[in-house]
């Protein structure tokens, strides 16, 4: 699977996104038919996966919780035991909390 960084396509969901909450950083990215929000702000981090073709595979989700891991979340920084997966239709939200 393959990122695609297209933040710069999704102007207006960015600065809506940082006019409207507590993020500090939006990224938008592109995988295939599914999009991807990654936020930071100040006391957590989040990943938005969307797909309103088919439902999020799970192995899809594990690929790209570990692409944000790895390139754009500090490891020291987070509270590894308490990221919550939530699941809805075609919408995933992973919600990283930055230790105290």
């Amino acid at each position: 699977m393959k990122l695609i960084n297209t933040t710069n396509s999704h102007a207006e969901l960015v600065k809506s996104q940082l006019e409207s909450t507590d993020a500090t950083l939006v990224e938008v990215y592109s995988a295939g038919n599914s999009d991807v929000v990654f936020t930071q702000a100040p006391l957590h981090y989040e990943i938005l996966i969307s797909n309103t073709h088919r439902a999020i595979r799970e192995q899809e989700i594990e690929k790209i919780r570990e692409f944000f891991l790895k390139r754009k979340i500090d490891s020291k920084m987070i509270d590894s035991s308490a990221i919550r997966t939530i699941y809805a239709n075609n919408l995933i939200e992973i919600s990283i909390p930055v230790k105290d």
